[in-house]
Parts: structure tokens; sequence; C-alpha cells
């Protein structure tokens, strides 16, 4: 099977081929925008400084070090991603009005976010977590920065990123949510291994 490579800007039709599972990598501009975004866009209704439609967006508060001062630039010591969960209240809507087609984060997403990936056309894909430094090579530049005022770790970092993963797809373009099929499958599995393991496994009550 050849490597996928997703361009920015991303379309409809290069992500509904995908599936929950597949391996994919990311070239082009990936954004930061984790928990405060989400909050000055949905609830605050302050119109984002980055267009962010075919794109994609990264929950991650990155490490940067600043290399030059006029004008000023920066580049990346480390960027792990954050745990996605914490933007599903938000993200089936973010989608909408954002037009973004790729969700980088951390674990999982809920019942919400899987519905916005099917309806607005998007995927969620899981960068694997502990290779912060890993994920900083490959950043090619730090192009600029939005909303510095939230802090270093909620700010939209700008990046230009090659074959920037490996990323699992964890929801894609026709609703299903590799998390929620694993856990279905355990939940299958668990009585009777249980029991066998019961069978075999004393204990002092």
């Amino acid at each position: 099977m050849s490597k996928i490579v997703l361009q920015t800007p991303i379309s409809d039709a290069d992500i509904e081929s995908l599936s929950v599972g597949d391996i994919i990598y990311l070239d082009g501009h990936l954004v930061t925008a984790r928990d405060d975004v989400h909050h000055r866009l949905l609830k605050q209704d302050r119109e984002l400084p980055v267009d962010l439609a075919g794109k994609a967006i990264f929950h991650a508060g990155p490490i940067m070090k600043k290399i030059q001062e006029k004008p000023v630039r920066y580049e990346v010591v480390s960027i792990g991603p954050t745990t996605s969960m914490r933007m599903e209240a938000y993200e089936k809507e973010f989608i909408r009005r954002t037009g973004l087609k790729l969700i980088v984060g951390k674990g999982g997403m809920g019942p919400q976010t899987t519905e916005g990936c099917r309806i607005y056309k998007a995927i969620h894909a899981v960068f694997p977590g502990g290779c912060a430094v890993l994920a900083a090579t490959c950043v090619e530049e730090v192009e600029s920065v939005e909303w510095l005022d939230l802090g270093m770790p909620e700010a939209m970092w700008i990046l230009r990123v090659k074959e920037f993963g490996p990323l699992i797809v964890s929801i894609d373009t026709k609703g299903n949510n590799l998390f929620e099929i694993n856990k279905r499958a355990i939940e299958e599995r668990k009585e009777t291994i249980v029991s066998e393991i019961c069978r075999h496994v004393d204990y002092f009550g």
C-alpha cells in the first residue's frame, strides 16, 4: 500500500476514501487550535485571524523558542498533542463554521464530533503520544502566530509541515469512530476472557 500524504488545502475527495485505522501524513499548513481558540470563536463570536477552510488543526500546546527579534521568528522545540476530548462540546460547530478538513490530537472524540465529520466531511486523526520532539522535526517553518495574548500553549501557531505524522484516522467521513469500535469489541470479548481468567486464579476473600 502506498504512503498516504494529504496536502493542504484538503478537499472532500482527498478524505472521503479514507477509513478509520488508515495511517496518513500531512504536507502543507497545520494550525494549532485548542480550548481557548474554540471558545473565542463559538462563545465570544470572534472572527478567527486564520482561514481554516480546507486546512488542518492540531490540538496541541507547543513549546516555542524565539530565534529572531526583527522580524520575530520562532522555531518549535516540541509540540505534543492535547487530549482531543476536551474539545468535544465545540468541535462539530467548529468544523461547520471553519470548513476545516483534518483535526489532529490525542485520544478519541465523541458522537458530536463523529456526526460533524460525517455531515461536513472532515476527519479526526491521532498523533502518537510521547512523540512531541518527533513532531517538531516535521515542522519546516513557523510562519506566524496569532492570538499570542492567550499564551504560548493556546495561541494559534501557523506551521508549515512536511510528512507530519504518522497520523491514525480515528473518525472518518462515513461516521465511523475507531475508539468506539474498539470499545464495543472489548466489551464483547471481556466477559468470556474474565470468566476464563477466574477459572485459573484464586484469591482470599
